[in-house]
């Protein structure tokens, strides 16, 4: 049976905030967590927060039982050694409990270093470079390498019997397909199913058959559709910013700018809105059924709690018995 998890958004909120909210997910019987992992919020209503994500991991792995993941961009905001660095020592406090995603990262990010944004073609040939750096580093090897990242005499002391499994962070087929060959695993974000079976399908045949897929999924509840709806259109409606333009963007100004026309309803294919509990259930069968070991809900409101309560009573209990049919 798959694990629903619970997404700490740290680009919209506070990290205490998240730290309570994440025990209340586990008591609500909630099965895994991630966080995201950002420096920058993404537009200009993101301002309670943006928490440093490796320090709010160390607190929040003590603090609950739950394993936890993180996507980060090794390459430029972070050097190799440090991420490498930061994963292994949590992996070594939690044995088992902690997992490490890669992507090629977003301007919004990146930008604070003065560095140029490379191309895309640039930024994945650096962060493949950034994969083979860090497992080196967690096998304890001294690294000197020069390329799209430099090190000298690089290492890293701290050691975990189990290093965190390496996974890639792909939302386009192609990417996911590359990815198949040197990643542990996938995770994905939601979107129309056949996209997404799409994307699994393609990392599979790219040498990730049999390796976990796991999927982000953003949705808006409230108590009436109207209010899910309002979540949406102030907290999360950059996702009708279009790839390769998501990646671009430098600033939260220039994601307000260029989301003035988009609605809530031109955004039902990246965020699942409604307010009926069921319908979400069911929603998440048919994600169970292309095969994701853990679904992360993200909650794009400011109710967390209120969410946390609700799908706790009344949407975990009918993907507990759904799970063995929609994997049918």
């Amino acid at each position: 049976m798959a694990e629903i998890g619970y997404h700490a958004s740290h680009e919209q909120f506070a990290p205490s905030d998240l730290l309570r909210w994440v025990g209340l997910a586990e008591q609500a019987g909630f099965t895994a967590a991630m966080s995201s992992d950002h420096l920058f919020p993404w537009v200009a209503a993101h301002r309670r927060g943006v928490g440093f994500s490796y320090a709010w991991l160390g607190a929040a792995l003590q603090a609950t039982a739950l394993p936890y993941g993180v996507v980060s961009a090794p390459g430029q905001r972070y050097h190799p050694t440090v991420l490498a660095q930061a994963a292994i020592t949590l992996a070594e406090m939690y044995p088992g409990r902690f997992w490490l995603a890669l992507g090629s990262g977003e301007w919004v990010n990146e930008h604070v270093t003065g560095d140029p944004w490379p191309d895309k073609a640039t930024r994945r040939a650096r962060l493949r470079e950034c994969v083979d750096v860090i497992r080196a580093l967690w096998r304890g090897e001294t690294v000197n390498h020069d390329g799209h990242v430099r090190l000298r005499n690089a290492r890293v002391y701290s050691t975990a019997d189990h290093p965190p499994p390496l996974l890639a962070a792909a939302v386009s087929e192609d990417t996911a397909r590359w990815a198949g060959g040197w990643a542990d695993g996938l995770i994905t974000i939601n979107a129309p199913t056949e996209q997404m079976r799409r994307v699994v399908d393609a990392f599979r045949e790219g040498g990730g058959d049999g390796k976990p897929v796991r999927l982000q999924y953003h949705l808006a509840w409230a108590p009436t559709d109207d209010q899910a709806a309002g979540h949406v259109q102030e907290q999360w409606r950059h996702a009708g910013v279009d790839y390769p333009l998501a990646w671009e963007l430098e600033l939260p100004e220039y994601f307000d700018a260029a989301t003035t026309a988009i609605q809530a309803d031109d955004l039902t294919g990246a965020v699942a809105i409604g307010a009926e509990p069921g319908w979400h259930a069911e929603r998440l069968a048919e994600c169970l059924c292309l095969g994701f070991d853990q679904i992360l809900l993200h909650n794009v409101g400011p109710n967390q709690p209120e969410f946390i309560e609700v799908f706790g009573t009344k949407v975990l209990p009918q993907l507990v018995e759904a799970g063995p049919r929609a994997l049918r």
